[in-house]
């Protein structure tokens, strides 16, 4: 049997959808969801036609974060290798050549959360919760792109307390732009998100690619060099963290954490 594809490209008048094709597992992020992801936007990011890079996801969550569906079978090792490549992916969005928007429904977790922080316009639905756990477990991933967005106190206080933020706090920090109605059927979703994209991003920039790059730096206080030294901080600091032993032991923790909650929430 063929295996649905994780990820979905299109582009259409400049426009580049890319779209979460996993919902029977809230499009945790499986390694390969991760490369199909890093594939996709590398795809749109080099193709001179696409102007606006964005990202959505079928079914009733965005991304829920990590997939931890393996994590009994995997070592330290393997999840240094798989948090490295979430932060590229992170980072690719984050440095795109393009202008990029995030549509978000329903949980976007962790590193589900970071995709969403690494966009320009960042839309949500009414019943959309965000979290970032990874410090939870001893993780640092995208720290200084969510405190660019909301301020570094705001972002340390809710990373270090495990806050969920529901749709109106995100609205009020700017972590969230906008909002959206999610379709109840998925055969009108890509009507909404294309009317969306038009609403929010408006027409085609006038700028060329080069010269957005250049003011996105700008817009971040940085250089090329700054940029790519910054970019390269964030990395590391996911790597020391991720290097730490007992990454295994910490993520184990956490799923159990996780189910015991979703238990005492049916009780």
């Amino acid at each position: 049997m063929l295996q649905a594809p994780a990820v979905s490209l299109t582009v259409t008048e400049g426009i580049a959808r890319i779209e979460l094709c996993r919902p029977e597992r809230g499009n945790a992020l499986s390694p390969a969801l991760v490369e199909a992801l890093i594939d996709a936007v590398l795809r749109a990011s080099e193709d001179d036609r696409v102007h606006t890079l964005a990202l959505h996801a079928a079914g009733h969550n965005f991304c829920t974060g990590f997939d931890l569906e393996e994590l009994d079978t995997l070592t330290d090792g393997d999840l240094l290798h798989r948090f490295v490549r979430i932060e590229c992916l992170l980072d690719l969005l984050w440095h795109a050549p393009v202008r990029t928007i995030a549509l978000v429904q329903g949980r976007a977790w962790g590193a589900g959360a970071d995709l969403m922080v690494a966009c320009n316009q960042r839309l949500i639905a009414q019943d959309t919760t965000l979290r970032f756990p990874g410090a939870g477990f001893g993780i640092v991933l995208g720290t200084r792109r969510l405190a660019e967005r909301v301020g570094r106190d705001t972002a340390l206080r809710w990373i270090t307390g495990g806050n969920t933020l529901d749709q109106s706090q995100a609205l009020a920090s700017e972590l969230a732009t906008g909002v959206w109605s999610v379709p109840d059927e998925a055969s009108d979703r890509a009507e909404s998100v294309a009317r969306l994209i038009a609403e929010c991003m408006g027409p085609a920039p006038v700028v060329d690619r080069m010269t957005l790059r250049a003011l996105r730096q700008a817009s971040h206080g940085q250089g090329e060099s700054a940029a790519k030294t910054a970019a390269d901080a964030d990395l590391a600091a996911l790597v020391r963290s991720a290097a730490r032993p007992g990454l295994k032991a910490r993520l184990l923790a956490y799923r159990e954490g996780v189910k015991a909650a979703a238990v005492a929430r049916k009780a």
